[in-house]
């Protein structure tokens, strides 16, 4: 969710946005090689060398220097760049010296195209590029170049974009920078591994390299032959000239690294040994960083150990040793450095890093600077700036004033910048406004503006976001959606251009994308959104992806998950083979993940399972040891469950009945059902399961002749129903809630519910049997007794009531383990003064079942049956 690009493009004069350009001018008395006036150095060569005064003195070197000593203008000195004449002194050169030619006109030269481009503040445009690869068909590159002239040809030539691919890119073209480059690389390598090692290998040059070479890596050349054979070739020497290095050189060294591991993906172990050779040269070289250098080691620190370096202790001391530097550098740090530190920042805190005090301070004290250069920062830094604020308080950053004014100062520009974000970006800042919102942040007109911007281009750019942009950005509408957002066309057709690549791309999403894409399109069901065709797709490409990564999931996904398949099961989803095999992957693993669940998930899951075994889920012992294994964590942890959680924790418990023991069910509402009944925020709807939830456990109370009656409960039930006064839900389900309690309670109900009546074949047969045996009995069928739920069948004169139970009454339709709701509905009718025979509906398959209860009915003389077994006087659930 929150890849960030810092990458080298920006002023050509400076290794990339986040880099300070390698100091070009050399600490040794050899004059010439980097800088920038004409080459005066003499050489140790014998005086009878022929040619001795022609190789450092030649009116030729000129051509190449001339450029160096004059103010630029660009179209002038473009012109001059590709006269044929410099190519032809060049070779001229390397012809007349031969072996001797050390290549110091060559790397002139190409530092000339490097000042060309800097004085311009752009790097070479494809026009410019083409001409000068053309001209330098004959620039060839020996392994007799010295150290310099390969280090200044190949930084000087990158850094002017010499390199850099295009789209399209003549062929001719194409070949002759990769020749050109491979050959440096081949002599680069060369000098690398002579043995003793070359003398004149410096610091200097090292650091330039391979800053180069990440640039190369960056622009997207990784393939280039002999490229990582290069950086492998340099990586020996940073160890053996650590000591030599300057700040600047530490600082560019780690960002090319971090490039370069961001890039290559790979971490070979000499990479790792010069990473940790360069990290102790941060803390005691600590006082001669500038401001560039401080954010540009932090960026490089966090880009590592994004990619996976080990936050070793040395990593730690160079963080702790950097973090001062920052407040006190904070007036010096410009847009870029601005942006770059906060997303180190809140990096740093997603991979494990502690928000100390010095952390918390540093943030403190780059906040204000968002307000104040908010003009300055490009579309990229934006979105940056705006998922290291959202990330930052997703881990516990406070929401202080400060922080509200530099939110409030950037959302405008995403309006004004929209058409420059690349399908990253608009990701990050849809999942960055949708995790703030999450968090407490207020949904200001500026806010939903700024969503209301992006959202169009999340259709127009949908064919450029990867898998995690696309797991992000489902998440984000479904999280600003839960969040009052409303679901206004836009929104729709964002949704529906993103479903189709949930199924093409169902093959790259890692653990938790695949958590939180099932988790969005529940979110975003359960809000209203149409189970149109697109969005069953998408579930049913995901479903398989749950079973094969189920041991990568933690704790937290494994909760969303089983929510996310109960959710979409009771907002229609069918139960396919597929859903049931991934709920019955996942459950396995709530036992063994029992102890590391926090409050919510613990009541998400209880709800889930709940939900899913109401809606026919078979329940296996994997079930059973689940709940098993959370009931005694509610009881831990009753003071983190927030009143929804409550909510759903009284209704999960009571709806899987007889499955849950009485004497925990009670302990458990006595433990949370005080902590709700009188909450002002709870809404209508919690009140009504958590009402529904504690006649339940009244209910089985009542029906236990040995369990104490708990008045407690019916006074938190009397509380939550009087809440409900001058409600008029307009579902059943809801009215038959507040219907049942007022019975319970012997208030009148405040109007006349409506229920559906449906007469079962078995329920008509056995009414038909019993009125043929019985033909004086007065028998009544669906009657609705005190506004309760209609009863299958009545015999007034007798006070009984006979109820058909169909295998939906019992957990798992195993017709011993009754739910939650068949009790209450038999406690209810209890209460009211009615004898309930419960007959399973297995019971009335034929007439010879039958006749048992019949024969004992027809032999009822008195009002109630008090003479009957007690196997038929309340239950026949063992009747054979």
């Amino acid at each position: 969710m929150d890849r960030t690009s810092v990458g080298f493009s920006g002023k050509n004069a400076r290794p990339g946005n986040n880099y300070t350009q390698p100091d070009n001018h050399a600490t040794s008395s050899r004059h010439g090689r980097y800088r920038q006036s004409t080459v005066r150095q003499r050489h140790n060569t014998p005086r009878t060398t022929p040619g001795r005064n022609e190789f450092y003195h030649s009116s030729g070197a000129r051509s190449s220097q001339h450029l160096q000593r004059r103010s630029v203008n660009p179209a002038q000195d473009f012109n001059a760049l590709i006269k044929q004449e410099i190519m032809d002194d060049l070779v001229s050169k390397s012809y007349r010296f031969g072996d001797r030619y050390d290549g110091r006109h060559h790397g002139l030269y190409a530092d000339s195209i490097k000042r060309y481009t800097s004085a311009a503040k752009r790097p070479l445009n494809q026009a410019e590029q083409s001409q000068l690869i053309r001209l330098l068909q004959n620039f060839t590159v020996t392994r007799r170049w010295d150290w310099r002239s390969l280090t200044t040809t190949l930084h000087s030539l990158t850094s002017a974009g010499f390199f850099t691919p295009h789209n399209p890119m003549d062929e001719r073209v194409k070949l002759t920078q990769a020749s050109l480059l491979s050959t440096l690389l081949d002599a680069i390598i060369f000098k690398c591994n002579q043995k003793p090692q070359a003398r004149d290998i410096d610091a200097r040059g090292i650091a330039n390299q391979l800053w180069a070479m990440a640039k190369l890596v960056d622009n997207g050349q990784e393939q280039i032959p002999g490229l990582k054979e290069a950086v492998v070739a340099l990586l020996p020497h940073v160890n053996a000239k650590k000591d030599q290095f300057i700040p600047q050189h530490i600082a560019n060294l780690l960002c090319a690294m971090a490039k370069l591991v961001d890039n290559l993906q790979e971490w070979t172990p000499g990479l790792k040994e010069a990473v940790a050779t360069l990290l102790p040269l941060v803390n005691t070289q600590k006082n001669q960083l500038n401001a560039r250098d401080i954010a540009n080691l932090l960026w490089a620190i966090t880009k590592l150990v994004n990619n996976g370096l080990e936050q070793t202790p040395g990593l730690k001391e160079a963080v702790a040793a950097l973090l001062p530097h920052v407040n006190t550098w904070k007036d010096q740090f410009n847009a870029q450095d601005i942006g770059n530190l906060l997303w180190a920042m809140a990096k740093l805190v997603d991979n494990g890093q502690e928000q100390t005090p010095e952390l918390e301070e540093t943030v403190a004290a780059l906040l204000p600077h968002v307000n104040a250069q908010k003009d300055q920062f490009n579309a990229q830094a934006i979105a940056n700036l705006l998922w290291a604020m959202a990330k930052l308080v997703d881990n516990g950053q406070k929401q202080t004033p400060e922080f509200n004014e530099a939110v409030a100062a950037l959302l405008p520009h995403v309006c004004t910048k929209k058409g420059q974000f690349n399908a990253q970006g608009i990701a990050n800042l849809l999942w960055a406004m949708a995790k703030l919102v999450d968090n407490g942040q207020e949904r200001t007109p500026g806010l939903n503006k700024a969503v209301a911007a992006l959202l169009p281009h999340v259709n127009a750019q949908k064919d450029q976001f990867n898998a995690q942009g696309i797991a992000n950005l489902l998440w984000a509408m479904a999280k600003l959606v839960d969040n009052g957002q409303e679901r206004t066309p836009g929104l729709k057709e964002a949704v529906a251009a993103l479903l189709p690549h949930v199924n093409a791309q169902k093959d790259q999403f890692n653990a938790q994308a695949i958590a939180n894409l099932l988790w969005a399109m529940a979110k975003l069901a359960d809000n209203g959104q149409e189970r149109t065709p697109g969005l069953n797709e998408a579930v049913a490409a995901l479903l398989p992806h749950v079973n094969a990564q189920k041991d990568q999931f933690n704790p937290q996904a494994i909760a969303n998950l089983l929510w996310t398949m109960a959710k979409l099961v009771d907002n229609g989803q069918e139960q396919t083979p597929e859903l049931k095999e991934t709920v019955a992957a996942l459950v396995p693993h709530v036992n063994a993940q029992k102890d590391q669940f926090n409050a919510q998930a613990i009541a998400n899951l209880l709800w889930a399972m709940a939900k899913l075994v109401d809606n026919s889920q078979e329940w296996t012992p994997d079930f059973t040891e689940a709940v098993a294994a959370l009931l005694p964590q509610v009881n831990a942890q009753k003071d983190q469950f927030k009143a929804q959680g409550i909510a759903n924790l009284l209704w999960a418990t009571a709806k899987l009945g007889e499955l849950v023991e009485l004497n925990v069910v009670s302990s458990t509402f006595e433990s949370l059902v005080y902590r709700i009944s009188e909450n002002p925020q709870l809404s209508q709807q919690a009140i009504l399961i958590s009402l529904w939830g504690v006649m339940v456990c009244c209910g089985r109370l009542y029906l236990d002749c040995n369990a104490n009656k708990n008045s407690v409960l019916e006074t938190h039930m009397d509380i939550l129903l009087t809440r409900l006064e001058n409600t008029f839900p307009d579902n059943e389900e809801d009215q038959t809630t507040i219907a049942m309690a007022a019975s319970w309670l012997g208030r009148a109900c405040p109007f006349n519910p409506h229920y559906q009546t449906i007469v079962s074949k078995r329920q008509s047969d056995f009414r038909n049997q019993l009125q043929s045996c019985m033909p004086s009995l007065k028998i009544e069928e669906e009657k609705s007794l005190n506004s309760l739920p209609p009863v299958d069948l009545l015999l007034p004169d007798h006070n009984m009531v006979i109820e058909v139970q169909g295998p939906s009454h019992y957990v798992n339709g195993d017709f011993k383990t009754r739910k939650g709701s068949t009790l209450l509905k038999i406690a209810l009718l209890q209460k009211s003064g009615f004898e309930v025979i419960e007959i399973p509906v297995k019971q009335l398959w034929n007439q010879d079942l039958m006749k048992p209860f019949i024969d004992q009915i027809k032999k009822r003389k008195q009002p109630v049956i008090a003479s009957l077994p007690s196997r038929l006087r309340n239950r026949f659930h063992n009747s054979e």
